[in-house]
């Protein structure tokens, strides 16, 4: 019986892609150490990116400004400019996009 919750736990607990919001871009990042500050790392993503102009062309200024509008999401939670990422694949959306 305790090896079948187990495994249905294990299940539960998988990691999956959370649901894009409507008029959203995803920007998608894969880092292999975790960084302090998200704002560099998310400005160079979306400068590296080819589909969406308007990102591809952000200054540093028009992204901060997407932080003070709380445009930038993660998990559908306001994300900061000052907020760490974890190693491994995180999903950010930026609202408007």
């Amino acid at each position: 019986m305790a090896f079948f919750f187990i495994l249905s736990y294990k299940a539960y607990m998988s990691p999956s892609e959370p649901v894009r919001p409507p008029n959203s871009y995803r920007v998608t990042i894969t880092l292999d150490q975790s960084v302090d500050r998200m704002d560099n790392v998310l400005l160079d993503a979306c400068r590296s990116q080819e589909e969406n102009p308007a990102l591809h062309t952000i200054s540093r200024a028009a992204l901060k400004q997407l932080f003070n509008e709380k445009k930038i999401m993660i998990k559908g939670q306001r994300a900061k400019s000052n907020s760490s990422l974890a190693a491994g694949i995180t999903y950010v959306d930026i609202l408007g996009f």
